[in-house]
C-alpha cells in the first residue's frame, strides 16, 4: 500500500515490490535456476590473465612495438629462466648439461632450449670472446700450470697427485703464487672429505686461475641460466605448470643419481605469473571469507535480525553469481586487476541491502505489514538507491575509455554488477523478505552517537567547515609529492619461489631484467642505431648480431696456436697408468702429509691448513677412495673442454650458431638491439631517464624498462582520464535527479576534500599509487556519493535536520562500515598489489564516511535553503 503522495518514480518501485511479495515463491525459484545455471558457466569458463603488460590496450606504442617483434622473434614470448647454481663451476655446469639433455628429450613439454654455454661452438671458441690482454694473461697461467697437469694427465690417481705436490713443495723456488690457491683448494675439499660433505675440487677456477666469476674458456661460472619456452596447456590456469614441474623432476632425479650437487631454481614471466595468480587465488579466498565473515558480522549488529541478516546474504550471493557470470560471458576471462570485483560487489551491493532491510524494518516497526512495508520502504527508497547505483556505475564506467583494460575491464564488469545489486535488491531481497517476515521491535533502533555527531555539526557548521578548509589546503601542500610506484615487481608477493629468486638476482650482471629490446628493419640499421645508443650517457652498452663476432681475431688465434704447442701433451690420450691400490693411496698421502708439515716461509699457511685436513680423515680405504674421487673427478672434464678451447677457429656472422643468430636476427630480415642500461634502473627516476634517452634514439624498443615506465604513464594518464570523467559524470547525474546545483555541489564538496586527503595520506603513510590501487580515487566519487545521496534524499522526504531520528545514519554508518570491513580484508593479501588497494580503499573510504557525516551536515545547515 504506497503513500498517496508517491511519485510516479516512487509508485513504480512500490508496484514493482507489490509483485515481488505477491509472487515470492516465484521470483525464489527463478532466481535459484539463474544461480544454477551461473555457477555451471562459470565452473566450465573461469580464466584469469596475470600478464601486467597485457592490462594494457594493444594500441599503446611500445605494445604495439612489443607485438610486432615477437611476431618476428618468437622466441621470446612465455619463457622460463632456470638458475643451476652450485658452489663450483665444474658442478653447475655438468648439471646444466644434464638437465639440458633431459629436457631436449621431451619435446612435447619444450618447445625449444636456449642454452649457449652447451653449444659446442662457444666451448671451441671460448678463447675467442676475451679481451686480448686477458688471452695473454690466461696463456700466462697455463704456461705455468701444464708440468702440474701433464704429470696429472698421466697419473690421474691420488698417488700422482701427491707425488707432484711432493715434489713441487721440496723445489726450493716453488712458485708461491700459484702453488698458494692450490692448497687452499685442496685444503677446502680435504675438510669436506673429513666432514663426511665431500665438495668436488674446482678445476676449472685452478686451470683458469679465477675465481669461478669468469667467462674464461667459454666455461660457465658457477650460476648457469637456462632460457626454455615451454608447450603451454592453455586448458589449464596454470599453463606451463607441466612443464615447470618437469624440470624440477629432472631436476630431482639428477640428485638422486649423486653425479653433482646443485641447486635449481625457476624464474621468469611466465612463472612469475603462474605464482602471482597463485597469490592472488589464495589471496582472494582468505579475503573473500575473511570480507563475509566481518559482513556477517557488522550486519547482525545493524539488523538485529537473522531472518533480514540471512535475506540480505542470500542476495549478495545470488548477485555475485551473477555478476560473475557477466563479467566472464562478457569479457571472457579475468585480470589482477578485475578480479577483484568480487570483493569490491560484495561491499558495495551490501550496501543496497543495508539501507533496504533498515527502512522496511523502520516501517515494520510503525505497524505495518509485510506486504505493505516493503511497499512503502520500496517507493521510499528506490530512487535513492536507484541513484546510487546509477553513481557508482558512472564511477566504474568512467574507466572504460581508458587505455588501461585492467581498469576498463574492472569497470564494465563492477559498473554492471551494480545494476545486478540494484535489481537483486529491489527483487530477490523483498521475496525473501516475504517468506521470512519479521516482527516489530519493541524498541526502536538508535544510531548509536550519530545524534550528537550530526547535531554537533549542524550546531558547529562554522568551525567543522573551517577545520574542514584548512585540512583541504594542508592537503594540498602534500600533492608535488605524491608518487606512482610503476615497478611490477613491487606489486607481487616477494615469498612466492620465482619472484624471489628474481630479487635475489639482480645484482647478478648477467640478468638484466629491466634491459629493453629494439627492432630494427635490418642489421645494419641495427648497426647504425646502436652505434648512436652508445653515446648516450645513460646506455653502458648494446649488443647486436655482429658483437657476436670477436675482435682482433688474427692476433687472438696466434696465442691459442702458441698455447696449444706447449699444452699438446694434454690434448692426446696418455697411457693410463695403473691405478694405486688402498696401501698406495695411504703411502701417498703419507708422502704429502710429510712434505706438508717440512714447508716453511710464505706457503706455510695454506700448507699447514692442507696438513691439518688430510690429518681429520680417519685413514680407510673407503674415505681415501672418496677423496681422490673429489680431488680429481673433475679434472678429465676441463682437460676435455681445454682441448676443445684450443681448436679455436675464425669466426664470422655466417658461422655463428643458427640458433643465436635467429635470436638477434628474423629470417625475414629485421634485427633486434639489446640496450644495457649504465645506471641501476631499479631507481625509478634512473628508469624513467634511461627510457626517455632511449626512446629519443630508438622509438621502437619496447619491454624491459621501457614497458614499465611507458604502462606507469599511460596508467597515470587513464587514471587522471577516469577520475575527470568519474566527477564530471556524477555530478551531472546529481544535478539531474537532485534538481539543484546547489545541492549537487553540497553533495560533492566532501567527497573533493575526502579525495584531497586521501592522496595527501599516500604521502604521510608511505602508499604510493601503484597499478593496483590506482582504481581508488575514480571509485571514491562513486562510492562515497552514495551516503551523500541518502542523507539528502531523506532530509527532503523528511523536511527534518533530525536525521538521527530515522535509520538513514545508521544504514549510512553501517553501510560504510560493511565497504571497510569488505575492502579492509585486501589489505591481508600476501599479493602485494591487492593488499595495497585493500588498504588505500579502506583508508579512503573511511574518510569519505567521515566528510559525508560531518561535513555535509554542516554544508547542509550553512547553504541549503528550506525550500531545496
Amino acid at each position: 500500500m504506497a503513500d498517496a503522495d508517491l511519485t510516479r518514480s516512487q509508485r513504480f518501485f512500490a508496484h514493482w515490490v507489490g509483485l515481488v511479495h505477491r509472487s515470492a515463491r516465484l521470483v525464489l525459484l527463478l532466481a535459484m535456476i539463474a544461480c544454477v545455471g551461473a555457477i555451471a558457466f562459470t565452473v566450465r569458463n573461469i580464466a584469469i590473465n596475470t600478464s601486467t603488460t597485457e592490462m594494457l590496450s594493444e594500441e599503446v606504442p611500445f605494445r604495439r612495438h612489443s607485438e610486432a617483434r615477437h611476431a618476428h622473434f618468437p622466441q621470446y614470448r612465455n619463457t622460463l629462466v632456470i638458475v643451476v647454481e652450485s658452489e663450483s663451476a665444474d658442478r653447475a655446469e655438468l648439471a646444466a648439461d644434464r638437465l639440458v639433455a633431459r629436457m631436449a628429450e621431451m619435446p612435447e613439454r619444450f618447445r625449444a632450449v636456449f642454452y649457449p654455454q652447451g653449444e659446442r661452438f662457444f666451448r671451441q671458441n671460448g678463447l675467442l670472446y676475451l679481451e686480448l690482454d686477458e688471452l695473454d694473461a690466461l696463456a700466462d697461467r697455463l704456461s705455468q700450470a701444464q708440468p702440474l697437469l701433464s704429470a696429472l694427465h698421466e697419473d690421474m690417481s691420488l698417488r700422482g697427485l701427491a707425488d707432484l705436490l711432493s715434489q713441487a713443495l721440496a723445489e726450493e723456488e716453488a712458485e708461491i703464487d700459484a702453488l698458494a690457491p692450490v692448497l687452499e683448494r685442496l685444503a677446502e675439499t680435504s675438510e669436506s672429505v673429513a666432514a663426511g660433505q665431500p665438495e668436488p675440487l674446482p678445476w676449472r677456477d685452478i686451470i683458469s686461475g679465477e675465481d669461478g666469476e669468469s667467462g674464461d674458456m667459454g666455461v660457465v661460472p658457477a650460476r648457469v641460466f637456462i632460457i626454455a619456452q615451454p608447450v603451454l596447456d592453455y586448458g589449464s590456469l596454470a599453463p606451463a605448470a607441466a612443464a615447470i614441474d618437469q624440470v624440477e623432476a629432472f631436476g630431482e632425479e639428477l640428485k638422486a643419481a649423486g653425479e653433482t650437487d646443485f641447486s635449481l631454481r625457476i624464474t621468469g614471466e611466465i612463472p612469475m605469473q603462474e605464482d602471482e595468480l597463485k597469490s592472488v587465488s589464495d589471496g582472494i579466498g582468505l579475503v573473500g571469507l575473511l570480507s563475509f565473515v566481518l559482513v556477517i558480522s557488522l550486519l547482525s549488529i545493524a539488523l538485529r535480525s537473522w531472518r533480514l541478516v540471512l535475506s540480505t546474504l542470500v542476495t549478495l550471493v545470488a548477485g555475485l553469481i551473477w555478476t560473475t557470470f557477466f563479467a566472464l560471458a562478457a569479457i571472457g576471462e579475468l585480470n589482477l586487476i578485475s578480479v577483484t570485483f568480487a570483493v569490491l560487489f560484495i561491499g558495495l551491493s551490501v550496501d543496497f541491502g543495508i539501507h533496504f532491510a533498515l527502512r522496511y524494518k523502520e516501517a515494520v516497526d510503525g505497524g505495518l505489514s509485510t506486504g505493505p512495508a516493503l511497499e512503502r520502504t520500496a517507493g521510499r527508497i528506490g530512487g535513492a538507491l536507484t541513484l546510487t547505483a546509477c553513481a557508482a556505475a558512472l564511477g566504474f564506467f568512467a574507466f572504460l575509455p581508458t587505455s588501461y583494460r585492467g581498469l576498463s575491464e574492472l569497470g564494465l564488469i563492477s559498473g554492471m554488477g551494480m545494476f545486478i545489486a540494484l535489481f537483486a535488491n529491489l527483487t530477490l531481497l523483498p521475496a525473501l523478505l516475504s517468506i521470512l517476515p519479521i516482527k516489530p521491535s519493541a524498541e526502536r533502533m538508535r544510531a548509536f552517537r550519530l545524534n550528537k555527531l550530526l547535531g554537533f555539526a549542524t550546531r558547529h557548521s562554522r568551525p567543522v567547515l573551517w577545520g574542514a578548509a584548512l585540512c583541504g589546503l594542508a592537503s594540498l601542500a602534500a600533492l608535488p609529492l605524491v608518487r606512482f610506484d610503476d615497478d611490477p615487481l613491487n606489486l607481487r608477493d616477494p615469498e612466492s619461489p620465482s619472484v624471489a629468486t628474481l630479487i635475489d638476482l639482480l645484482s647478478d650482471p648477467q640478468i638484466q631484467p629491466y634491459a629493453p629490446i629494439a627492432m630494427v628493419e635490418d642489421l645494419a640499421s641495427a648497426q647504425d642505431t646502436a652505434a648512436r645508443l652508445k653515446a648516450l650517457p645513460e646506455v653502458e652498452s648494446v649488443r647486436v648480431l655482429s658483437d657476436f663476432v670477436p675482435g682482433d681475431q688474427d692476433d687472438k688465434l696466434l696465442t691459442i696456436e702458441d698455447m696449444a704447442i706447449f699444452l699438446t701433451p694434454l690434448l692426446v690420450p696418455a697411457a693410463a697408468a695403473a691405478p694405486p691400490d688402498g696401501a698406495e693411496r695411504r703411502v701417498a698421502l703419507e708422502r704429502l702429509l710429510s712434505a706438508l708439515k717440512q714447508v716453511e716461509g710464505p706457503l706455510q699457511p695454506e700448507a699447514r691448513r692442507l696438513a691439518t685436513a688430510l690429518g681429520k680423515l680417519d685413514g680407510t680405504d673407503r674415505q681415501i677412495e672418496v677423496l681422490e674421487q673429489a680431488l680429481l673427478s673433475g679434472l678429465p672434464r676441463q682437460l676435455d673442454r681445454l682441448a676443445e678451447a684450443l681448436e679455436a677457429g675464425p669466426v664470422a656472422l655466417d658461422s655463428l650458431p643458427a640458433e643465436l643468430r635467429e635470436r638477434y636476427q628474423s629470417p625475414s630480415g629485421p634485427a633486434l638491439i639489446e640496450i644495457l642500461p649504465s645506471a641501476d634502473l631499479r631507481e625509478q627516476d634512473a628508469r624513467r631517464a634511461f627510457v626517455d634517452a632511449v626512446l629519443a634514439v630508438a622509438p621502437s624498443a619496447s619491454d624491459g624498462a621501457v614497458s614499465i615506465t611507458e604502462a606507469g604513464r599511460a596508467v597515470i594518464a587513464a587514471f587522471e582520464q577516469a577520475a575527470t570523467y568519474a566527477a564530471i559524470a556524477i555530478a551531472i547525474l546529481l544535478v539531474v535527479v537532485l534538481r539543484s546545483v546547489r545541492l549537487s555541489l553540497l553533495v560533492l564538496a566532501p567527497l573533493g576534500l575526502a579525495a584531497l586527503l586521501t592522496v595527501s595520506a599516500t604521502v604521510v603513510f608511505g602508499m604510493p599509487f601503484n597499478f593496483a590501487n590506482v582504481i581508488v580515487l575514480p571509485l571514491l566519487f562513486g562510492l562515497g556519493v552514495a551516503a551523500g545521496i541518502h542523507i539528502v534524499a531523506r532530509e527532503r522526504q523528511e523536511h527534518s535536520a533530525d536525521l538521527s531520528a530515522t535509520s538513514t545514519p545508521r544504514a549510512v554508518l553501517f553501510s560504510a562500515l560493511t565497504t571497510i570491513g569488505s575492502f579492509g580484508a585486501l589489505a591481508l593479501s600476501s599479493h602485494q598489489g591487492t593488499a595495497s588497494m585493500g588498504a588505500l580503499l579502506t583508508l579512503s573510504i573511511g574518510i569519505s564516511l567521515v566528510t559525508m557525516l560531518v561535513v555535509l551536515p554542516a554544508l547542509l545547515a550553512r547553504f541549503a535553503p528550506q525550500g531545496e
